[in-house]
């Protein structure tokens, strides 16, 4: 099934767009710690609601698994070391001027901007402390659309984390899934429009 018309395509900042998994890893000193890091920092992002910093959330993340030394200061000092997935150029470039391109993050405003940046030019970017709320509440997608000036079922959203599928069905985004590093579906969550291991085959679903 191909996805016909769309006007914009939002994505995912950090892991639908950047590696930043790389970055944590090598921060926690093996992908296990890492991971294992991430997938606290996720659960306490995404039962939040409200916005709070996230430079405070990397750091209480790396304390709830037992961090050894200062992971989340030291993510926040090495924030620049981000970079895109290798065809991140290549596919931004051909969405360019055939639709509207977004990025919606859990970062800071100031995080948010500078790791935008890094992946490529935006017409609008929302990050969680613009909007008021961290994703999956309905207000960061919201507010993209509002700013976009299009609708949600004209949209596709490029999600990096299973928790935007909830997010997304929650305001009627249908979901592109970046499913870089094979991260798992449970039941309830549901499905995306299609799931992939890199942004390669977007422009297809345009």
């Amino acid at each position: 099934m191909q996805m016909q018309p769309v006007d914009a395509v939002v994505f995912d900042l950090l892991s639908g767009l950047l590696d930043s998994w790389t970055l944590w890893d090598g921060i926690a000193g093996s992908e296990q710690a890492g991971r294992n890091w991430r997938k606290s920092y996720l659960e306490l992002t995404y039962g939040t609601g409200q916005y709070r910093p996230y430079e405070d959330l990397v750091v209480e993340a790396a304390e709830r698994v037992s961090s050894p030394g200062n992971w989340g200061i030291e993510l926040v000092a090495r924030w620049g070391e981000l970079q895109p997935w290798p065809e991140v150029g290549k596919v931004l470039a051909r969405l360019r001027g055939r639709v509207k391109a977004a990025v919606v993050t859990n970062c800071s405003e100031a995080l948010g901007r500078q790791a935008a940046a890094a992946a490529g030019e935006f017409d609008v970017v929302v990050t969680a402390e613009r909007a008021g709320f961290c994703k999956p509440h309905a207000q960061p997608y919201l507010l993209a659309l509002e700013e976009l000036g299009v609708a949600a079922s004209r949209t596709l959203f490029v999600a990096g984390s299973p928790f935007d599928l909830v997010g997304c069905a929650n305001v009627g985004l249908p979901v592109f899934w970046h499913n870089r590093i094979g991260l798992r579906r449970e039941d309830w969550i549901p499905a995306p429009l299609v799931e992939s291991q890199d942004l390669k085959s977007l422009p297809y679903w345009l």
